[in-house]
């Protein structure tokens, strides 16, 4: 029977183990300064409003509803709370940085009481590392939970991929997805209605096996756009059941369920929007007509061809169909989950104003791997969380009550 010196060493050892795993991610290497669109996993770390996250991120929180296929067009979503908890894909936009992929655009402004492990742990979900903010603010190594300044305005690299958009040559688009306890391969591919196989070659996995904290590219079917390279929503891509809002909010896109064609209309979210009709028709953005005929149906329809120089494109297309088609079918939208009440966050890391762009200080962010393009590579140590040491030191009081005499 084991000793309570030897219990001690063992507990010894499985805390050093524990403060050295390390988390893996996703790396892409990449040249040049091309961007696509993305998704980043986020789980909301308390009671926070739609447009605290979307501050938080730097994005317009309408397009964080319509990517998740919220309502949002309800009066007052914006503001309603949502409950601690909540997944929620947050649309960014996947840049070109220091030879890797990765998001650029998010700033932060410390509170009172955070430190750089908080920061990532906490207020950004484990997207990002301590060690990862402090490469990319040019700051001097220091303990990851030292308090930071108040006001402290940082960057905020975020992980990302493009790998040309696509995934098995069909239009994809990639979310990063933050693993949690209890998950596996196989449950984030149902989740995300996909397959372990493209999950593992993505992520090019010797093996279907993850951990808390690992981030995994998932590729998501999606819709893409052909808009000509003027367009300022050039690449518009959306995820399958969801939306996209562009044009200055005035033109929603969707895609699926039926299809994986993008199918846009009018939105419904501000007045001052230039014109929607097709020219020489009658016909506005989002219109089908349909007319039987003895050689099939006459199919007439005005699209949505990009947001150039602030003006909505539309052209229009008429063709010869076998069948007249049915009712377009729109990705069902779900009401806003709300709380009652807003909590105070504890012990207040509560998300500064998003002020997207400008230089970034210290001009260096994460050390690219030199691993090929979807190498699943080592990233700075993310701990774990900390509820699983203590069951652990837990468990081996009890073993140690059993081994040492009374």
């Amino acid at each position: 029977m084991p000793t309570a010196a030897t219990a001690l060493l063992l507990f010894l050892a499985a805390v050093a183990a524990f403060r050295g795993a390390t988390a893996k991610t996703t790396i892409e290497p990449c040249a040049g300064a091309d961007a696509c669109p993305a998704l980043l996993g986020y789980t909301l770390y308390a009671d926070m409003k739609v447009s605290e996250v979307a501050a938080l991120f730097g994005a317009d929180p309408a397009a964080v509803l319509a990517a998740n296929a919220l309502d949002f067009a309800s009066p007052g979503a914006a503001n309603r709370i949502l409950p601690k908890g909540t997944p929620l894909r947050v649309p960014t936009r996947c840049a070109c940085a220091d030879g890797v992929r990765k998001s650029v655009a998010v700033r932060y402004a410390a509170r009172p009481s955070d430190t750089l492990g908080s920061i990532a742990e906490v207020v950004f979900a484990g997207l990002p590392t301590a060690d990862q903010i402090r490469t990319a603010n040019g700051l001097a190594a220091e303990d990851p939970d030292a308090p930071l300044n108040p006001g402290q305005k940082l960057v905020i690299p975020l992980p990302c991929v493009c790998f040309n958009s696509t995934d098995n040559n069909l239009p994809a688009v990639y979310l990063s997805y933050v693993v949690q306890v209890g998950d596996t391969v196989e449950s984030i591919a149902a989740s995300h209605t996909t397959t372990v196989t493209d999950i593992s070659n993505v992520n090019a996995m010797g093996s279907p096996i993850v951990a808390p904290g690992d981030i995994l590219a998932i590729p998501l079917a999606a819709c893409a756009s052909a808009f000509p390279n003027s367009a300022s929503d050039y690449g518009l891509l959306v995820a399958n059941g969801t939306y996209a809002l562009t044009a200055g909010n005035c033109v929603e896109c969707s895609c699926g369920p039926a299809d994986l064609n993008l199918y846009c209309t009018p939105a419904s979210l501000t007045a001052s929007c230039s014109s929607m009709q097709c020219s020489n028709s009658n016909l506005i953005l989002g219109n089908v007509t349909a007319q039987p005929t003895t050689g099939g149906c006459g199919i007439s329809s005005c699209n949505y061809a990009g947001y150039v120089n602030g003006t909505i494109a539309t052209s229009l297309s008429s063709g010869l169909q076998p069948m007249c088609p049915g009712p377009h079918q729109f990705p069902p939208l779900t009401a806003v989950p709300t709380v009652a009440n807003h909590g105070s966050y504890s012990p207040s890391p509560a998300p500064g104003p998003g002020d997207a762009g400008g230089a970034i200080p210290g001009g260096s962010g994460i050390s690219p791997s030199n691993g090929p393009a979807g190498n699943a590579s080592q990233a700075p140590v993310i701990n774990q969380p900390c509820h699983l040491l203590l069951i652990f030191i837990l468990s081996l009081t009890l073993s140690l009550r059993m081994w040492i005499p009374v």
